[in-house]
């Protein structure tokens, strides 16, 4: 067993543990957490399948930024088992339901690509994912739209600024 097999086992393991932790907390601080865990485990896989670039918008965007926003929003709420409101039996029903559905979904989708199992990734070799291939694509071919795009996120937040401005 090589180097890569082995850290792409741990990290399906750590990936699995952790999001069945996420789901199995009570506390909703440690459940963002073990979110944290899985998004940094999902980055790994990333790196092991040669997508630098990817790996790092995974842990800047959703393990730091979006991450961060959930926390701050869970403490603002300050959400007890007082405060909760209790589910009707038709609502844990409904869950149920819908959770059987969507399992029924995932194993006909598993069941349905069968032939995408037997193809191998290209692991460490070559330059599929590499930033310097994306940068070379992104500002050759789609450099006006990439500069349309800024100008539009600027205009954004010179909106927001005009809107949050008290008078």
């Amino acid at each position: 067993m090589s180097t890569s097999e082995i850290l792409f086992w741990f990290l399906s393991v750590l990936a699995l543990f952790s999001a069945v932790m996420v789901l199995v907390s009570k506390n909703p601080v440690h459940s963002v957490l073990w979110l944290i865990v899985v998004f940094f485990s999902i980055s790994g896989h990333y790196l092991l399948l040669n997508a630098q670039f990817l790996a790092i918008v995974n842990i800047i965007v959703y393990a730091g930024a979006i991450m961060v926003l959930f926390l701050f929003v869970i403490m603002l709420m300050n959400l007890n088992r007082e405060s909760e409101p209790q589910k009707n039996v038709w609502m844990k029903l409904f869950g149920v339901i819908s959770g059987g559905l969507l399992l029924t979904i995932f194993v006909s989708a598993f069941r349905s690509s069968a032939d995408i199992f037997d193809k191998t990734a290209q692991l460490n070799d070559g330059d599929v994912g590499l930033i310097k291939n994306l940068g070379k694509v992104l500002f050759d071919q789609y450099a006006f739209p990439f500069e349309i795009s800024s100008v539009l996120f600027l205009s954004a937040m010179v909106g927001a600024v005009v809107i949050g401005k008290k008078e």
